[in-house]
């Protein structure tokens, strides 16, 4: 006859085949995500430097070799400060007949009319005539600001860019932004240090190409310092005709 089970006890074999085991989740599928992820980051991270370096490369292939030969003549020309070379040869550009007249954008604010005389060359009689002098840019698209401003003032249609030839592609986008009914006839300004067959194995060059290759990408975007031109209403394009009106 089986004893009777009381209060307080229990039937170990009942208990024991009746009890639920905690069994944890195995760690193979969570190692195996991660290398999943892991492998997805690596692939993202390889095609990025691959979309980077091909469009560095397609960068680099707007980058003149060589200054032109012949330029085609324009209303004016406007050359964009930052290498002694770019003024000089504006300066001759004007001399030739392609332009009207020149604005220098860019010039420090420091630098008077009376030291550009001396310094350009013929710089009293063309500095009497036909050379303007803009001191409110802070950058490129400060330089397509005030470019603007005066283009419209003189009422000019189409306009000779002279700048770096690394400069240039930068230098024609913001321009273009700002006067999108002004013709504009590049003149890049090469020098030995940026010609083709020198700036791959230089690296200071290199480095100065990608930077402003990263310039050029955030220009793109609009992604730009926020002040433009100095004084008040930085960054901001006047509106077509209200320069032209006050002339």
């Amino acid at each position: 006859m089986r004893a009777q089970i009381g209060p307080g006890q229990s039937d170990t074999g009942t208990a024991r085949s009746g009890a639920t085991t905690n069994t944890r989740p195995s760690p193979a599928p969570r190692r195996s995500l991660l290398r999943r992820l892991a492998v997805a980051s690596v692939a993202l991270g390889g095609l990025g430097a691959i979309v980077a370096g091909a469009g560095f490369v397609a960068f680099t292939t707007q980058i003149a070799g060589r200054e032109p030969a012949g330029v085609k003549p324009a209303d004016a020309i406007v050359v964009l400060t930052g290498g002694p070379s770019r003024i000089v040869d504006a300066v001759s550009l004007l001399n030739e007949g392609l332009g009207q007249r020149l604005l220098i954008t860019g010039v420090n604010p420091t630098t008077s009319s009376d030291e550009m005389r001396r310094a350009l060359p013929d710089g009293e009689r063309l500095m009497d005539c036909c050379i303007d002098l803009g001191h409110k840019a802070l950058n490129t698209r400060g330089n397509a600001l005030e470019a603007a401003e005066w283009t419209r003032e003189w009422r000019f249609r189409s306009l000779v860019v002279v700048t770096s030839s690394w400069h240039m592609p930068r230098a024609m986008m913001e321009l273009s932004r700002a006067l999108p009914d002004v013709e504009l006839v590049a003149y890049p300004v090469v020098t030995s240090r940026t010609e083709p067959e020198n700036w791959w194995t230089d690296t200071g060059t290199l480095k100065l190409l990608v930077k402003e290759y990263l310039k050029y990408i955030m220009a793109t975007v609009k992604i730009r310092p926020a002040q433009a031109v100095a004084g008040p209403g930085a960054g901001t394009a006047p509106p077509a005709g209200a320069a032209a009106a006050s002339h």
